[in-house]
This record gives structure tokens, C-alpha cells and sequence, in this order.
């Protein structure tokens, strides 16, 4: 019997290191199939920047607000409604669809504050992960509903808005919008577009200052674009992530959803607090969808929240109440106003001043649609050889589509930024 254990004991001992050394293996193979992600083209020019010793280096890359001294900024308005904030409230979840007065008081600047919409309690709303999250609600709210559609995107668009779609397996097609020789808009090829697509087409629209253009429709424009869209019967889902920094005027930056709502159309729009309340890290917006009455509202509500619940449950506090203290509260309503104004004006002043530089040393180019494009991006027309230029010898960063953030640009800077595109496109 001593024997027979001894033996029993030996299998045993082997079996656990076999099963080890399976373990081992097995484990050790379950990722070695994973490749590197590509660096992501706007975070990437962010590093290249930071690790660049030249006290002369200049960032135009990113897209966040700076000051004239090149600084972020923390508005007076958000500093008073967490001053308000503090101490005063619980850290307790908020409902999977959001804080109810934070949606109430964004709704209000989206559809206008005596929306019909809103008092017949139409419209299906939750709080998101600023703009990306509404986006990506929406994308699998329609993957789920409407699971046979697509999605129709400018050429060319935020980057993200591919990746988006393209992680919520809805189909996208592209449509026309930018016209590289005039730096304007191709309004012909994208009303073509428009009408050569299938009957009920979703289209993601951006409601104000284009990223990465800058270039919008005009109010006559938006108006022949709602048409067609009623006569198609296509669903228009707008981005908003600049409302209120793009002219200074919210009312303003909402008139392309303004015109559909007044045409009838049912909408879903993505709203953000990123840009223009500088919440960037906060993580704060809302998704709306405007629904024939109040059941399909509740009803379409629930299901947002449904798709909500299993991936971040329910969203962040902070920066939500911030949002609501800001737009709760008429006086502090009113300091934001002025400051998102102030804002917007800096980024329009130095388009002013780009432009102007870039004339006064002689330029053979034209450099109008500086001063014509609108928001945080001036989509430049320069090449991808024309930038790799700018970073090797002028030290200037900017993402290779010459995409340049208005933001990046100062007082101090604009000069030897004007010096350096005139260096690089005056062979071209």
C-alpha cells in the first residue's frame, strides 16, 4: 500500500506540474496576438510637442482654449459655482439618465428657452460623457433600432466620429462638404449627396464651427439643406460642441437646428460643456432626441438609460453641477455669457491677426478663408509635407491635415507663426 501512495503521490506532483506548465503556456499566449494601437494623431502632436527642448516651440494642435499667455483657463463663473458647490452636497450616484436640472437648463440653450418641445415634454434627454458620449449613445441607440441603417459623415470630420460609428457596427458612408480649392464649403456636392441618398438616411451634421474646417453653412444654406433633408425624410443628428464659442452668441450657434425644428424635423443632438465652459476635463453634455409626443419620449428615454446602464451605469456629479449652478442661477448665467464671449472673440481676433501678418510679408496665396472659417480650427490648405516643415524647422505642431487650433495662436507667437507658413507655402 506504501507503494501505491508513493506512486499515487508521484502522478499527483506530475499532474500539477503539467497543469502548470499548461497554465503557464496557455496564459502567456492569450495576448501575444495584441499589436500596438496607432498613436492618435491629435494626442500625438501633443507629445512630439512636449518632449521638443525649443524654447521657441509652438502648439497648434490641440484642441483647448488657452489664453493670450498661452495658459488654461478656469472661468470666473465655473470658480464660483464650485465655490458654491463645496461642502454643500452629497457624492451620492446620480439616476443612470443624469441630473434632471443640469438636462432641463442644456435643453434650453439647444432648442431655445421657451421651447415648445420642452413644455409638451417631447424630447427624450440624458446626461453623457460630454459630446464623445453622446455620440457614441446615440450611435448604438440606432444600431439597436435601427439596426439595417447607416450613417452618413463629412468628408472630412472629427476624427472620432469614425472611430464612433465604426465601434457601434453601424455602416458609414461619407458625404461631401469641404471644397479644397476654395477652402469653403462644396455646398453643390453635398446637396447632391444629400438627395442621391436613400430615403431615410441618417446624416451626423455639425452644428456650428465645423471641426476640422471651421467652415459652416450660411443661415440661406441651412435652410436649403432642412429642405431637402424633409423632402428625403433623412434624420439629422447634430454634433454641438461649440455652442456659444464659435460666434460668442449661443442663440446664434444653434440657428442650423433652430431652422429644422422649425421645418418639422425630429432630431437628436450631442451637446458638450468641453469648449465652452472649459470643462474639458469633467466629462460633461447631453444627449437629446425630439420625439412625436410625450409616451415616445419616456419610452425612448428608457431605453437610453438601458444602453447607459452597462457602460458607466450613470454619470459623473461634478462637473453636472457645476453646469446646473451656472444656468440655474441668471447672474451667473450672465458672467458666463460674457466670458464665453471673451473667448470667442480672442479666437476670432487672432484669425485677424494670422491673416494680416501672413499679408503684410507678402504672401502670393490667399488667405481670406483664415478670417471666413469660424471656431477653434482654421483648416489651413497646407500639405503634409508643408507641416512636417513647420515641426522640423520652425518647431510648430500642428496635426498633418494643417488643421491649425486657433487657440494656440497669441499675441507673442503670431508673428513668427505667420513667418513660418509663409516660409513653407511660398514655394508652393
Amino acid at each position: 500500500m506504501a507503494g501505491f501512495g508513493k506512486a499515487m503521490a508521484c502522478r499527483e506532483h506530475v499532474r500539477i506540474r503539467l497543469g502548470t506548465r499548461f497554465m503557464s503556456s496557455s496564459s502567456s499566449s492569450w495576448w501575444q496576438s495584441v499589436e500596438p494601437a496607432p498613436k492618435d494623431p491629435i494626442l500625438g502632436v501633443t507629445e512630439a510637442f512636449l518632449a521638443d527642448p525649443s524654447p521657441d516651440k509652438v502648439n497648434v494642435g490641440v484642441g483647448a482654449y488657452r489664453d493670450d499667455n498661452g495658459k488654461p483657463v478656469v472661468l470666473q463663473s465655473v470658480r464660483e459655482a464650485e465655490r458654491r458647490i463645496a461642502g454643500n452636497l452629497n457624492m451620492e450616484y446620480l439616476p443612470m439618465g443624469g441630473s434632471v436640472k443640469m438636462v432641463e437648463e442644456t435643453l434650453k440653450l439647444a432648442y431655445g428657452e421657451h421651447s415648445e418641445f420642452i413644455k409638451d415634454k417631447r424630447i427624450a434627454a440624458v446626461q453623457s460623457l460630454s459630446g464623445t458620449g453622446a455620440c457614441r449613445l446615440f450611435a448604438d441607440f440606432q444600431k439597436r433600432f435601427r439596426p439595417d441603417s447607416q450613417i452618413y459623415i463629412p468628408d472630412p470630420t472629427w476624427a472620432n466620429h469614425h472611430n464612433i460609428w465604426r465601434d457601434a457596427q453601424v455602416p458609414q458612408r461619407t458625404y461631401h462638404y469641404y471644397h479644397p480649392e476654395s477652402k469653403g464649403l462644396d455646398f453643390s456636392a453635398l446637396m447632391d449627396d444629400i438627395k442621391n441618398a436613400p430615403n431615410g438616411s441618417f446624416f451626423l451634421l455639425h452644428a456650428c464651427a465645423h471641426n476640422p474646417t471651421g467652415v459652416d453653412p450660411s443661415e440661406e444654406q441651412w435652410r436649403e439643406i432642412s429642405h431637402q433633408f424633409k423632402v428625403k425624410g433623412h434624420f439629422a443628428f447634430f454634433d454641438m460642441a461649440y455652442q456659444g464659442f464659435a460666434s460668442g452668441d449661443p442663440d446664434r450657434d444653434a440657428k442650423s437646428i433652430r431652422i429644422f425644428l422649425q421645418d418639422g424635423h425630429h432630431i437628436g443632438i450631442s451637446q458638450s460643456y468641453a469648449k465652452n465652459m472649459g470643462l474639458y476635463g469633467q466629462r460633461v453634455g447631453c444627449l437629446s432626441v425630439l420625439c412625436e409626443d410625450e409616451k415616445q419620449a419616456v419610452t425612448v428615454k428608457s431605453q437610453l438609460q438601458q444602453l447607459a446602464r452597462p457602460m458607466y451605469s450613470n454619470p459623473p456629479v461634478h462637473g453636472a453641477l457645476v453646469v446646473s449652478t451656472i444656468l440655474g442661477d441668471p447672474e451667473l448665467k450672465k458672467l458666463w455669457l460674457k466670458e464665453v464671449k471673451v473667448m470667442a472673440d480672442r479666437i476670432i481676433g487672432m484669425r485677424t491677426m494670422l491673416r494680416e501678418n501672413l499679408e503684410n510679408l507678402g504672401s502670393p496665396l490667399s488667405w481670406k478663408h483664415i478670417t471666413d472659417q469660424i471656431g477653434m480650427f482654421c483648416y489651413s490648405g497646407m500639405t503634409p509635407e508643408q507641416v512636417d516643415r513647420l515641426t522640423k524647422e520652425f518647431h510648430i505642431y500642428m496635426t498633418r491635415n494643417g488643421r491649425i487650433s486657433m487657440a494656440g495662436i497669441n499675441t507673442s507667437n503670431v508673428g513668427y507663426l505667420a513667418n513660418a507658413i509663409n516660409e513653407v507655402t511660398r514655394s508652393a
